[in-house]
């Protein structure tokens, strides 16, 4: 139960796999399998969702060595046999469901090796839970930065072993609980080469598992970042947003922040009301950019 407490070599992330003591040895894996289709909390699905075919590609559900064991992910890589870069797909509050899993599918088609571990298999199973409350309460705050970052660091290296990935070439690109990770992660892993953060929470969920929020290492990430706000978020108020950009500003990473000012958070999100096709299909060139621009 020490997990995300006791100190661990995130830098070599397979050191640690198979440790006795790594604190999750004691520890189930509650999700060992990714479900079908799009979590229950996300229902009704709209029909506007979008739906990317695997066709040129290798797609589908892959099992991810980390500490204690396996977790499952959703792998999507040309068929074309080469090394492509890597792009690290990190979920919303649903997990692994149907979105995200197409977001890896776009991804792919672009050429990447995109890969979506599911961040929350030891916690808890979101695509059965019907409320946002519970997933939030009884899942999402209770999973370690600590633990995100050694799983992060274990899906790549599983990406390095299939022999199709460039692991000097990484980036990351995550929505809402994502997109918070996506700073986290960029202040781990200062080899990751560029980061995408799609409305992801600047402050507010600090914890004794989370010992920092965004807005508190935004002048030490040293990593290229992407933002990607919303004007009419509720969950992230523009003043948040300011403190961010004056914080990385001063960091020398390089780092952005585009506020698109009249949508809402989960713009991105297809499958949901929130979903504005024009601020989505620009947010997805100026992503693709960044991360080609900054060698990914």
């Amino acid at each position: 139960m020490d997990y995300g407490v006791k100190p661990l070599d995130f830098q070599n992330p397979q050191a640690h796999l198979n440790s006795a003591d790594n604190g999750l040895s004691r520890r189930g894996f509650v999700v060992t399998a990714l479900a079908s289709g799009f979590a229950v909390a996300a229902q009704p699905v709209l029909a506007q969702a979008i739906k990317t075919d695997d066709k040129g590609l290798i797609a589908g559900e892959v099992k991810i060595p980390v500490a204690g064991g396996t977790i499952p992910g959703y792998r999507a890589v040309p068929k074309k046999p080469g090394k492509y870069p890597v792009v690290l797909v990190v979920q919303e509050i649903f997990g692994v469901h149907e979105h995200i899993q197409d977001m890896c599918r776009r991804y792919a088609k672009a050429g990447y090796y995109a890969i979506a571990p599911e961040m929350f298999a030891r916690q808890g199973n979101v695509s059965k839970m019907t409320d946002i409350g519970q997933i939030l309460s009884e899942v999402v705050s209770k999973v370690p930065d600590a633990q995100v970052c050694a799983d992060l660091d274990a899906a790549v290296a599983f990406a390095g072993a299939s022999k199709q990935a460039d692991t000097k070439r990484v980036g990351l690109v995550g929505w809402c609980w994502g997109g918070r990770t996506a700073w986290i992660y960029a202040k781990h892993n200062p080899q990751l080469k560029a980061a995408v953060a799609y409305y992801g929470l600047l402050a507010g969920m600090k914890s004794d598992i989370k010992p920092h929020d965004p807005i508190d290492i935004a002048e030490q990430i040293k990593v290229p970042v992407l933002g990607l706000y919303s004007g009419k978020d509720a969950y992230i108020p523009q003043p948040v947003v300011d403190q961010m950009r004056a914080g990385i500003s001063k960091s020398g990473s390089g780092s952005e922040i585009v506020v698109f000012p009249n949508v809402d958070h989960g713009f991105n999100a297809d499958y949901r009301p929130t979903y504005d096709k024009v601020a989505a299909t620009y947010a997805q060139k100026l992503a693709f950019d960044w991360l080609k621009d900054h060698g990914v």
